[in-house]
């Protein structure tokens, strides 16, 4: 384990289109962004695009640890036993887009190929992980070329677990939902298991998929996602800068101290976070956004009309 006194561990990114004519750009506007957060994060890298819905069927991202998975002998599983949409392989993502409901899909998932993890699940949501450097998980994953209506991205730099793909950052936990996380929350062990006997489901012992595990929660008990995040400033213990992704768009919040860095700005086109300026600024038009310090405990919010 790290101990690192003094040091902003891991980089956070996140970007709202509010110009539909820039959704097409999305990856193009996200991959200089993340990448500017290669030193906060040189251990893994992840991103969670919203794009191509399907609300009739579900959508399902899943991640093969063995770089030798047979995607093709999957794929024919997949066409077999469902009524296909799309299925696309990236790297050791496939994405599962499909005429039918989320459960028994994971169920199929569960019963029938125990060596696939769900990366994420929904009608928008896509998350792809990579371990190591970010600008290779970018050029892998082909992320400029991605597009969306919005994007949460993640560098990270291990503190609290191990550097595999499954510890990367983003971390969903429910339908759409998504959160990346610059910090360290103290309480998450006894917050897990409190969670596990509520019902909720972990694949990793990381802090930040506690954090995520807990908003799901508090979601399916009937919060609105500000309620579930005013909820968190009681019951999370720590130090943390939050981006929450969700269908229709995205949300940040601080921790009371603000120990965490971040920085936000809007302009009519878009509105984006990040750990940092440097990475706003590859936006176009970043020079003429209204540029803001996230208040601690406030909640800053963007959705689709």
């Amino acid at each position: 384990m790290r101990f690192l006194f003094g040091v902003n561990m891991c980089g956070i990114v996140g970007l709202f289109i509010k110009n539909p004519k820039l959704e097409s750009q999305l990856g193009a506007l996200v991959a200089p962004m993340l990448s500017e957060m290669t030193e906060r994060g040189p251990d893994s890298a992840g991103m969670a695009v919203y794009r191509d819905p399907n609300e009739a069927g579900c959508k399902v991202t899943v991640l093969a640890q063995d770089s030798e998975f047979d995607w093709e002998n999957f794929e024919k599983s997949v066409h077999t036993n469902f009524s296909v949409d799309k299925f696309y392989v990236n790297q050791n993502h496939a994405v599962l887009s499909l005429s039918s409901s989320l459960d028994k899909v994971q169920d199929w998932l569960h019963d029938n190929w125990k060596d696939l993890s769900v990366t994420s699940a929904g009608s928008n949501i896509e998350i792809f992980k990579g371990k190591g450097n970010p600008a290779d998980f970018i050029e892998q994953f082909d992320i400029k070329n991605m597009t969306g209506t919005h994007a949460l991205g993640h560098t990270r730099m291990a503190t609290e677990s191990a550097i595999t793909t499954e510890h990367s950052h983003p971390f969903s936990t429910g339908q759409d939902l998504c959160l990346v996380h610059n910090g360290s929350l103290s309480n998450h062990n006894r917050l897990r298991e409190t969670l596990k006997r509520a019902g909720v489901q972990f694949k990793t012992d990381n802090d930040s998929e506690v954090a995520a595990g807990y908003l799901s929660w508090r979601l399916s008990e009937g919060d609105d996602l500000d309620e579930a995040l005013n909820h968190a400033i009681e019951d999370l213990d720590g130090f943390y800068t939050f981006a929450i992704g969700t269908k229709d768009g995205f949300a940040v919040m601080r921790d009371p101290i603000g120990c965490k860095p971040a920085i936000m700005a809007e302009t009519d086109d878009w509105a984006a976070m990040s750990s940092e300026y440097r990475a706003i600024a590859t936006l176009p038009g970043a020079e003429n956004a209204r540029i803001w310090e996230p208040e601690p405990t406030q909640i800053y919010s963007w959705k689709r009309n």
